[in-house]
């Protein structure tokens, strides 16, 4: 399965979370026989937690699954918008071996822009990534949401 199949999934978990009011990132982790594992969305406003990223959301739901803080070596995590600081962080401590993102995201990416957690060295995992699968509707959708609220 090609990158785009599975941020298309992300994009649509993205639009769902900006229907429900909250900020569109979607998120999907797959394993390497291309079976979805989790998937999450944007959702701290509904869960009144500042932590509710979809990534977050995604790792808690994988670790669920496979009963396991760190998840398998194998899994591949598509967002829509690449992660901040916080959920590159989780990422690591997952140990999520592959890390496809839309959008980049200069002002709170924490992956290319920002902190750049995994190129830290005292990032002890440092998964693969791999930035702007799709970034223009990812980032359409968040054009849109926050033109919306203005």
């Amino acid at each position: 399965m090609s990158d785009a199949v599975f941020m298309t999934r992300a994009l649509a978990l993205a639009a769902s979370a900006g229907e429900a009011g909250e900020t569109p990132i979607g998120c999907v982790i797959v394993d390497a026989a291309g079976a979805v594992i989790a998937e999450g969305a944007n959702q701290p406003i509904a869960a009144h937690d500042p932590t509710a990223h979809a990534e977050i959301v995604a790792l808690r739901a994988a670790a669920a699954v496979l009963q396991n803080y760190r998840l398998k070596p194998d899994l591949t995590l598509y967002v829509t918008l690449e992660p901040c600081a916080m959920c590159a962080g989780a990422i690591s401590n997952a140990r999520i071996a592959r890390v496809v993102y839309g959008a980049g995201d200069a002002k709170g990416g924490g992956v290319e822009h920002g902190a750049r957690v995994f190129e830290q060295p005292t990032c002890h995992w440092k998964p693969q990534v791999t930035g702007g699968v799709m970034a223009e509707e990812g980032a359409r959708l968040l054009r849109e949401f926050f033109k919306a609220r203005r």
